[in-house]
């Protein structure tokens, strides 16, 4: 498949199957993503592998974050999570927009990869992520960022991955204003 055939094919699947790629997969898949387009080679990204009670850990400081005293059990919809963290460089090149554009392009290479390795994932998100209490149960340091969680699992058989309109690629590519457009040399 080529890699315009697996970026139309990919489609976010909320419900999955307790199945998820080993270990081993997941780190070939890492080194992969890890080729995103990186101005300096920063690598300011780092990826948090939660299984089993891991995802317990994280319903508790999600129910913390949003007042809650029951444990968000959305961490259990996925028998595996990847957390994104952007991983913020000192850089007079490079500012933090960028390098938070890098950590999220290698969380979008990595659900490309994840489905088409037959992988159900989906990118979830949420204001908690910034919260103290997620942050701390990451054991994230003072100069990273959680963008969200991928959350895979099995593709379940028969059915179908969530809908996406289509992109109406002739609204969405447009060219410079006419007004500043410099006349060609004569």
């Amino acid at each position: 498949m080529s890699a315009l055939d697996a970026v139309r094919a990919r489609h976010s699947w909320s419900k999955v199957t307790d199945d998820a790629p080993t270990r081993e997969e997941l780190l070939t898949l890492v080194a992969a993503a890890g080729r995103v387009a990186d101005h300096s080679s920063l690598r300011p990204w780092r990826l948090i592998e939660l299984r089993g009670d891991d995802r317990v850990v994280l319903g508790k400081a999600i129910a913390e974050a949003e007042g809650d005293k029951k444990p968000s059990s959305k961490p259990l919809r996925a028998p595996l999570l990847i957390a994104v963290v952007a991983s913020f460089r000192t850089s007079s090149k490079v500012p933090r927009w960028e390098q938070e554009a890098v950590a999220s392009g290698v969380a979008h290479t990595m659900s490309l990869l994840l489905d088409d390795a037959g992988w159900g994932v989906f990118w979830r998100t949420g204001e908690y992520t910034r919260s103290k209490a997620v942050a701390k149960a990451h054991g994230l340091h003072k100069d990273e960022a959680l963008l969200g969680w991928l959350y895979v699992g099995g593709k379940p058989a028969g059915k179908k991955a969530g809908r996406r309109k289509s992109v109406d690629a002739r609204a969405m590519l447009t060219g410079m204003p006419a007004k500043t457009k410099k006349k060609p040399a004569k």
